[in-house]
């Protein structure tokens, strides 16, 4: 029988390390010679990332041991780190940013990029295979002392070492080449200031001299407003893109004399946003199919047809990442669903067959303790949809005293051009198992949705996302499921912008969480140069482009209006952070001293863009919740209590 007990105070067995183990997991999957392979993130062994594959036993093997982590800084977000070759491993190695090989056979490890003459001068990502055993990859070179001082290009790389060859330098902006079936051309896409690859890019395709050179490019596709977000060989003279002309992410078929075919023009969205360079959203499986994400889902695309059909045998997994491909009659990536954490999955298109090629956790907290999101369609007062997944209070132990109802989190995802997933997330349900409800929205400006959603934010960041979000959270209120007078909002990164200008231009919650934020849009991004060159021009599409919309800038950062909070706030901040650097946060926090404004600021050594360590991550969750305690006046036990500052 349950307890009676105030929500927020509720004993669960989901703690902020369970959260912590959770938060590693698969990445950069492919197959190699018939095996699985995948990157593999341990907050454990303090974010690094090691590389996996699944044996024929079904036991996962490591190849790629301590200290080695394949992670790289390309774009600052990382790009696709390794590859195989023969018996030759390549990575990139995240202490030093140098390319590495590692023999399979032996297991000696020899670096085949120069030593750089600064730290992370020089930066390689998005691996690929070129020809005669060579590596071609994306070079990033440092020019100047400010983050944004940044160079590219596209080099070969040799397995037995030395000075990186250069091939071309097409645009500001590039993704690793990739050689035609034939051997004849490479083909990769570019983008140049001030567009981000979800507003224009280019695909280019060049001969591949006799010298292993590469001949002047072509421009095949894509555009100021047409974004191309990944590419493949379909033949040797032919290419199956990702791009969307029609406003929407649709699979293309395009010939070397640029001629372009809508392979199944649907009004969804079968490609997504390039944060992280060589992510896939598509992959050929041979006689005119190809297995596509839609918006996350698993689908197959027939050409003879032209329809996108779900996958039905795996329509409980609800995200699948952007890193899958084909095996064994079917395909392999990394999914989740509303009750199933995040796993490697095999899924036979032929026999239906669903196969985890991942162990299950060690511990996994019993089902009744999980949320299980549902999905709801909000609007705004104009009429725009705002879809969200509310995630209510679950625990089968305890319930809310008659009349009392729950405090609720509104949480915002990072990008500002991202989104939300209906999935299991143990961070979400650390506050539900307590008796917290979240709900996770997916405002104006979210992938997904097509572009006309995207560009919602145009020249809108700090309005149109603040006003969805208060729009969600009112809606709960006024439904009688969430408590109005213990609202809160979340978010890191963009999410932290966010929350921070909820906190300062509207009185709907009466907390927030602010991790790793923006908070002076100007000097982030403008003469200051504070951010990474690959957002340095980002706000020319959400605020304006500079001079001409300076007084925008200074309108909508929060850290302008710091005398106008709502109420108490904690400031979550890592010390390595180069996209949002702790400059940020050292100056809001530094302009509440002397004012009746409670807050709390903590920092993290050896902490980037995001929090990796699994000691980060169970401290960050357990000063949240005593922190939402001390505000909304609920006990917190076991949790150890946050010093909030006036």
């Amino acid at each position: 029988m349950s307890q009676i007990t105030p929500h927020g105070t509720w004993t669960s067995p989901i703690s902020a390390a369970d959260a912590a183990a959770a938060g590693g997991g698969a990445q950069w999957l492919d197959v190699v010679a018939g095996a699985v392979w995948w990157a593999e993130a341990r907050p454990a062994e303090g974010g690094r990332v090691a590389l996996v594959r699944a044996g024929e036993d079904g036991a996962v093997e490591e190849v790629l041991p301590a200290p080695w982590n394949a992670r790289n800084r390309l774009h600052e977000y990382g790009g696709r780190p390794w590859t195989v070759v023969g018996d030759a491993l390549v990575f990139t190695h995240w202490d030093d940013q140098r390319v590495y090989v590692r023999d399979l056979t032996s297991g000696t490890v020899s670096a085949i990029t120069p030593d750089p003459a600064t730290p992370h001068g020089v930066r390689y990502g998005d691996l690929r295979q070129g020809p005669s055993g060579e590596i071609w990859a994306v070079r990033e070179t440092s020019t100047g002392p400010r983050r944004p001082d940044v160079a590219r290009d596209l080099v070969a790389l040799s397995l037995s070492g030395g000075e990186p060859r250069a091939l071309a330098a097409s645009h500001h902006f590039l993704t690793g080449p990739q050689l035609s079936p034939d051997g004849r051309h490479a083909a990769w896409l570019g983008w140049d200031h001030p567009a981000m690859p979800w507003d224009g890019t280019e695909l280019c395709v060049a001969e591949v001299l006799a010298d292993g050179t590469f001949g002047p490019h072509r421009v095949l596709a894509g555009g100021p407003e047409i974004s191309v977000c990944q590419l493949e060989w379909g033949s040797a003279d032919t290419l199956l893109t990702v791009m969307d002309p029609g406003g929407w992410w649709n699979l293309h078929r395009v010939a070397l004399d640029g001629t372009a075919v809508n392979l199944s023009p649907v009004t969804e969205e079968l490609g997504g946003a390039l944060w992280k360079v060589g992510s896939r959203w598509f992959v050929p499986l041979g006689d005119g199919r190809h297995a596509v994400l839609n918006s996350g889902r698993l689908a197959v695309i027939d050409e003879r047809t032209g329809e996108v059909t779900p996958v039905e045998a795996v329509a409980g997994l609800t995200e699948w990442l952007p890193s899958f491909a084909a095996y064994e009659s079917g395909v392999v990536g990394v999914a989740a669903g509303p009750v199933k954490e995040t796993a490697v999955v095999h899924v036979d298109l032929t026999t239906n067959a669903v196969t985890d090629l991942t162990p299950e956790p060690a511990e996994v907290p019993p089902a009744a303790y999980l949320p299980v999101p549902v999905e709801r369609m909000f609007s705004t007062p104009g009429g725009e949809p705002i879809p969200a997944y509310v995630y209510s209070p679950a625990n089968p132990d305890f319930e809310g005293p008659g009349g009392e109802l729950p405090p609720f989190l509104v949480h915002v995802h990072g990008g500002p051009t991202g989104r939300n997933y209906p999935v299991l997330d143990l961070d979400v349900a650390y506050f539900t198992s307590r008796g917290i409800g979240v709900v996770l929205v997916n405002y104006g400006g979210s992938t997904g949705y097509g572009r006309r959603y995207r560009e919602r934010l145009r020249e809108q960041w700090g309005v149109v996302d603040v006003t969805d979000c208060v729009a969600v959270a009112e809606a709960l209120v006024a439904e009688g499921i969430a408590d109005g007078a213990r609202l809160a909002i979340r978010g890191g990164s963009a999410g932290g912008f966010t929350a921070a200008a909820s906190m300062t231009t509207t009185r709907t919650y009466g907390a927030g969480t602010v991790k790793y934020p923006i908070l002076d849009l100007y000097r982030w991004t403008g003469d200051g140069g504070e951010t990474h060159d690959f957002e340095s021009r980002y706000l020319d599409s959400m605020i304006g482009a500079l001079p001409e919309a300076l007084e925008r800038y200074r309108e909508r950062s929060p850290i302008n209006h710091a005398d106008t909070l709502a109420g108490p706030v904690l400031f979550l901040q890592g010390l390595d952070d180069q996209i949002c650097p702790p400059e940020q946060a050292d100056r809001f926090v530094a302009g509440l001293r002397g004012r009746d404004i409670q807050h709390a600021y903590l920092t993290f050594e050896g902490e980037q863009h995001g929090f990796r360590k699994a000691e980060t991550i169970i401290a960050t969750l357990e000063a949240e919740l005593s922190f939402y305690g001390q505000v909304f006046g609920f006990a917190t036990p076991g949790v150890p209590p946050l010093d909030l500052h006036r």
